[in-house]
């Protein structure tokens, strides 16, 4: 089976797996996936999901938000870590949004690279989540999953994995299929304990590189 092959099998036996995968960032508008991805660096979606509510309770557009004082958004963001780094780089990334693009997100990649704190994994998630676009995230359990995989071997740095998945998943199927790399690794092929193979929907496939 060539990696071609084996990348369309594992997306068909995941989506079966999880027919309803995505993102488990809580958002109903693109600012707030913005302000969210960021506050996920290093921290759980629960936690984002929770400390956001007060957030926007407090800045409830993106004129709130760019008006606000950095250290009253560090405030309310410090339970997520980096509160200092990540409050700047959300009030920088609203002023943008407010002054140059009417309070809307582009739906431009290298647009979105350049705003403050958004880096490759961010902005394929909003391409993908926000714009249906083709879109790679490459977070932890996607780098983790697809090396045990053998879609990939022994390549670690984000952009390469992402660059490398570009040749092997279909671009309509990208985004899901890492929603669903997400959800698979948080409850089979784990990263913390040893990855339950005997109950994964890929056992059959999967080349175990473990």
């Amino acid at each position: 089976m060539t990696k071609e092959e084996l990348a369309l099998e594992i997306v068909e036996l995941l989506k079966k797996e999880y027919p309803e995968a995505g993102c488990t960032l809580d958002y109903n508008e693109a600012w707030k996936l913005l302000v969210s991805v960021r506050l996920a660096a290093q921290c759980t979606d629960a936690r984002v999901n929770v400390v956001v509510q007060d957030l926007y309770a407090r800045y409830p557009d993106v004129d709130a938000l760019a008006a606000a004082d950095v250290a009253d958004i560090e405030k309310i963001v410090k339970p997520c870590g980096l509160g200092h780094s990540k409050a700047r780089d959300i009030s920088a990334c609203m002023k943008i949004l407010k002054e140059e693009y009417g309070g809307s997100v582009p739906d431009d990649f290298d647009i979105l690279l350049k705003l403050p704190g958004v880096g490759r994994k961010s902005a394929n998630l909003i391409m993908g989540d926000v714009f249906g676009k083709p879109a790679i995230v490459t977070d932890t359990h996607c780098i983790r999953l697809v090396n045990r995989m053998g879609l990939v071997e022994g390549v670690k740095e984000p952009k390469k994995v992402e660059m490398a998945l570009w040749k092997l998943i279909p671009p309509e199927e990208g985004s899901d299929f890492c929603h669903r790399l997400v959800l698979h690794g948080r409850e089979i092929c784990t990263a913390r304990t040893k990855p339950y193979c005997d109950k994964c929907c890929l056992k059959d496939v999967c080349k175990k590189i473990l």
